[in-house]
């Protein structure tokens, strides 16, 4: 993503020299470059930090909380260097592009993209072993899961998933498996303020901190403890410890008032299952 045409295609040729690479697209503003990235969700954007109208920074800021591709910057500026590995950037590459410094901060990326895919690989078992652990155990479910991690591993893997200590296990999660950044850590579900969709994600806002994750809401909805969390709206979920107050608002909604003062619609469609829930 570069607003400099020669810059895109010195860029372009070098990536055709790799071999398992596809390009897909190229923008030359800021704005085409965020519609580009929602649109085409690549795995790695090269981007220019000054582009008209929204610069690279601005691009991440934009597409925050959807699908974020790595980012290996490409300027002829090098007063942004910082603040691009601030932001978690690949690599940082300065105009105009050496063969070699590219084909290394290119390497950097392809390793890095492989270190996700494992984790993701990794994460998509823990979060079997939580299932299992949260849900599953009680069926008999849980020493096949134990079997595959080998003698000895059940007790771990369970402490891992959050299951209780004394063995106990429940219907509801108590825990929910984040990735991000090539991280996988657990978001307790009594940690999390409110639950937003947004599309086939959700944000999980915990404190003044959101995490997303890939999931629908309805199915998020099925696995969270009923007593604790209430559906507000069919792109809201609530942490009803957090609520400090409820007003009337038009045609039959609601407001929902949490205790950091963030303000909620309740709508009618879910106001007779709230009123049950919170015993109205």
């Amino acid at each position: 993503m570069d607003d400099e045409a020669l810059a895109r295609q010195r860029v372009r040729r070098l990536l055709q020299n790799e071999t398992d690479v596809e390009v897909v697209g190229e923008a030359e503003s800021g704005h085409d470059a965020v519609a580009m990235i929602r649109d085409l969700q690549p795995d790695l954007v090269c981007l220019d930090v000054q582009m008209p109208g929204l610069d690279g920074f601005g691009v991440l800021s934009e597409i925050e909380g959807g699908h974020v591709p790595m980012v290996l910057f490409i300027t002829a500026y090098d007063e942004h260097a910082q603040r691009a590995f601030d932001v978690h950037a690949v690599d940082y590459v300065l105009k105009p592009v050496d063969a070699d410094r590219f084909r290394a901060a290119f390497d950097k990326a392809r390793k890095q993209r492989a270190n996700a895919v494992a984790a993701e690989r990794l994460g998509e078992l823990l979060e079997t072993v939580r299932r299992l652990a949260d849900g599953g155990a009680a069926e008999g479910r849980g020493d096949g899961v134990a079997a595959l991690l080998g003698g000895g591993a059940s007790a771990g893997a369970a402490a891992a998933a959050g299951a209780p200590a004394n063995g106990a296990t429940g219907r509801y999660a108590s825990r929910i498996l984040v990735k991000q950044d090539g991280r996988m850590f657990f978001v307790k579900t009594t940690e999390i303020d409110w639950i937003e969709a947004d599309r086939n994600y959700v944000r999980l806002h915990v404190g003044k901190t959101a995490h997303t994750i890939r999931e629908r809401i309805s199915h998020l909805e099925e696995t969270l403890d009923p007593r604790l969390f209430a559906r507000i709206h069919r792109s809201t979920i609530v942490n009803l410890n957090r609520v400090r107050e409820m007003q009337q608002w038009f045609s039959g909604d609601y407001v929902v008032i949490l205790e950091d003062g963030t303000r909620l619609r309740l709508s009618r469609h879910y106001r007779d299952r709230v009123e049950k829930q919170v015993g109205v």
